[in-house]
């Protein structure tokens, strides 16, 4: 049933605590399984709503290892799968985070419906990384409770990068926003607030920007896949965990900086569309490791050596930030 306000009241005080906290993850694939891991290990009630039977019977095992991993095993407990929206209890629901594919059709469907199913004061939050949260409440363009709605962008693998974007549309609310930020910080994030939801929010304005020159460089046959690779992680890209690029520029010098960006910044490449090395491949099927083939040839066990490789030194350099991450309080 509709619930019987149309206008949101103030953003639940039950955020403060994540272990008092009830939230909704809309979406038990790879993103929202790995959501559903840093919600619990705050001891966050979390409810994961999967539709699809194979998917929900291996979600309990996954959260459980991850949190095995960094002995919070405890927080496996308060995790419950649901397979549709009609067998959450949605009286208790505090936040919602939406984890489905990304069309936004269906992000629309399912926000016009989580309007009229969560209390107004539950906070409504879509994990797009493509669509601006004001496009997926637009929706609901005569609804007050647009104010409660924020991005929540995430990024793979949710539970070991600790940056979290909370993207406010033209409608959000700040404060709302601030509640959720805090709560994030509570669940051992680092949570960026995003003002205004631009194409991309900030993070990934920031790698594109970065992927335009690398690929334009490759098209040029300046430089090799493998070297561009090489050059970002073992160059500027390692000292990325120490210091980002405007914490970075005090450290080598400003002056430094700014002589050099006049003399390369007019050679950048500026082209408004993407590099034909990655336009050639989107159309040719070379998508990467999951067609077996991008700007590296993959097979099974290279994918799964790949893999490994990727976590342990995601793990490696979680542990080196450690210090420096939110404390976890449940």
């Amino acid at each position: 049933m509709p619930n019987a306000s149309p206008s949101p009241a103030s953003t639940p005080a039950i955020l403060s605590r994540p272990g008092a906290a009830h939230a909704v993850v809309v979406g038990g694939g790879t993103m929202g399984a790995d959501v559903a891991v840093v919600l619990t290990r705050a001891l966050c009630r979390t409810t994961v709503v999967e539709p699809d039977a194979g998917r929900a019977g291996a979600l309990p095992a996954r959260v459980r290892a991850n949190l095995a991993a960094i002995g919070r095993e405890a927080g496996a407990e308060r995790l419950t799968v649901a397979a549709t929206l009609d067998a959450v209890d949605w009286s208790s629901v505090d936040l919602v985070i939406e984890c489905i594919p990304e069309q936004l059709a269906l992000k629309q469907a399912l926000f016009a419906e989580l309007v009229t199913r969560a209390r107004p004061d539950t906070v409504l939050a879509s994990n797009s990384s493509s669509f601006p949260i004001s496009a997926i409440g637009a929706i609901g363009a005569g609804l007050a409770t647009r104010a409660r709605m924020l991005g929540l962008h995430f990024f793979m693998p949710a539970h070991l990068v600790p940056l979290v974007e909370v993207v406010m549309g033209d409608a959000s609310e700040e404060s709302c926003a601030d509640a959720l930020a805090a709560f994030m910080r509570r669940c051992g994030m680092v949570p960026v607030k995003v003002r205004k939801d631009l194409p991309g929010f900030l993070a990934n304005r920031l790698q594109h920007a970065l992927s335009r020159e690398a690929f334009s460089l490759i098209d040029r046959g300046i430089a090799s896949p493998e070297d561009v690779d090489a050059a970002v992680r073992f160059g500027f890209g390692f000292r990325f965990l120490a210091a980002g690029p405007v914490l970075q520029r005090d450290h080598a010098g400003i002056d430094v900086h700014a002589a050099a960006g006049a003399t390369m910044y007019p050679t950048f490449c500026n082209d408004d569309h993407p590099a034909r090395c990655l336009s050639e491949r989107a159309a040719d099927g070379r998508h990467g490791m999951k067609r077996g083939a991008g700007f590296y040839a993959w097979t099974p066990d290279t994918i799964a050596a790949e893999r490994a490789r990727y976590d342990h030194l995601l793990r490696a350099g979680l542990a080196l930030i450690a210090p420096e991450l939110p404390e976890i309080e449940p």
